[in-house]
């Protein structure tokens, strides 16, 4: 049995209001640097990881290098866990692509699976990098236990295939910044043990350190 940690990277500015990051390479912000912190730890003293995979983006970096820090363990970043290409809506207000794209805007809220963003990826895409992924873990870490730390987007393309679910569910399942969600992977399938985990962040909300 392989164990994976898939975790979102921390706060990062653009989430509210919400643009649409994809490969902009944001740094954390103080929020995010006390939530990987939180995070960090939560790991160290739950599970005993043997590496982990992270995004090339600064976000995950971080996110991935205190993790690694933390468990006392090595970092490999993964191309494949790159935040999707929203193309022409990069770092864009989703308030400004609705008033310009807003049949597509309103069709990637309503049904993902049939957008491909303009100039940039689609879901299938997505999907298609983030199996890879799973597979790599799967055949490296036999009964161990990784953290992957990606983007929200990735981080739910690899729970639809998980848990079997279509690429129209994409918007069912939320993913907090630095939640941990646990899955245990087996010869014939996966069991997913936690969703959108936040409970060690809760002491972070009113400034932990």
């Amino acid at each position: 049995m392989t164990r994976l940690l898939l975790i979102r990277h921390g706060h990062v500015d653009g989430i509210q209001p919400e643009r649409f990051r994809g490969r902009t390479d944001l740094r954390l912000t103080p929020e995010g640097l006390r939530q990987v912190a939180a995070t960090a730890r939560r790991i160290a003293s739950r599970w005993q990881p043997v590496r982990v995979y992270s995004s090339p983006l600064e976000r995950c970096l971080q996110t991935g290098q205190e993790i690694a820090k933390t468990c006392r363990i090595e970092l490999s970043v993964l191309e494949d866990l790159n935040d999707l290409d929203y193309g022409e809506w990069r770092w864009r207000l989703h308030s400004e692509v609705r008033a310009q794209w807003r049949e597509l805007f309103d069709r990637w809220r309503s049904a993902p699976h049939w957008v491909r963003f303009p100039g940039g990826e689609s879901l299938q895409d997505l999907i298609a990098r983030t199996a890879n992924v799973v597979r790599l873990a799967i055949e490296r870490h036999p009964n161990e236990t990784v953290v992957v730390v990606g983007h929200e987007s990735g981080i739910r393309a690899m729970l639809l295939q998980l848990l079997d679910q279509p690429l129209s569910a994409y918007w069912r399942l939320a993913q907090d910044p630095c939640a941990v969600n646990e899955v245990n992977l087996f010869g014939h399938g996966a069991r997913v043990l936690g969703l959108n985990q936040t409970d060690h962040l809760a002491k972070c909300r009113t400034g932990c350190q």
